[in-house]
């Protein structure tokens, strides 16, 4: 085959590598002791579109932002205590995948154990009403009984 068969295939493959190379983050770390702190930041904080990731995880636009930032706040030298305070004041609690224990995240927090609770009653007092005993037939209920079964049997055969 000529080379120029392989031309736009060649074309494609190299877009496609470059594309490929585009989506992968690359960080020039002072020290192991940043990287550490920064995967620690990145695996901690959520990203705030995606549903239930952290922003490790995700390749959402947002989260490569919020990852430029934290490697950004690493390198002005802000602690990571402040990091997660300039995240929270931007994104709110939920921005953290364990928010802090405030009034706002109460029902967050012990929501899941009031409901638990409740529950608990609630079979607890289903449980505890008496079932009434059985009463015996009287006799005229139990003559009608063996008159219908009588009837039941004669009709089967």
């Amino acid at each position: 085959m000529s080379i120029l068969k392989w031309r736009p295939l060649l074309l494609l493959f190299t877009l496609l590598s470059a594309l490929a190379h585009a989506g992968i983050d690359v960080y020039d770390f002072k020290s192991p002791e940043e990287e550490a702190r920064y995967r620690a930041l990145i695996n901690e904080l959520r990203c705030p579109k995606c549903q239930n990731q952290n922003l490790a995880g995700s390749d959402a636009q947002i989260a490569h932002d919020l990852k430029n930032r934290t490697f950004q706040l690493i390198q002005e030298g802000r602690s990571d205590k402040e990091i997660r305070e300039y995240m929270v004041d931007r994104y709110g609690d939920f921005i953290m995948y364990n928010p802090p224990v405030r009034s706002t995240t109460w029902l967050l927090w012990f929501g899941p154990f009031a409901l638990l609770a409740l529950v608990v009653v609630v079979l607890a007092l289903v449980r505890r009403k008496p079932v009434p005993p059985a009463q015996d037939l009287t006799p005229e209920e139990a003559a009608r009984l063996n008159d219908l079964l009588k009837k039941a049997a004669d009709h089967e055969r």
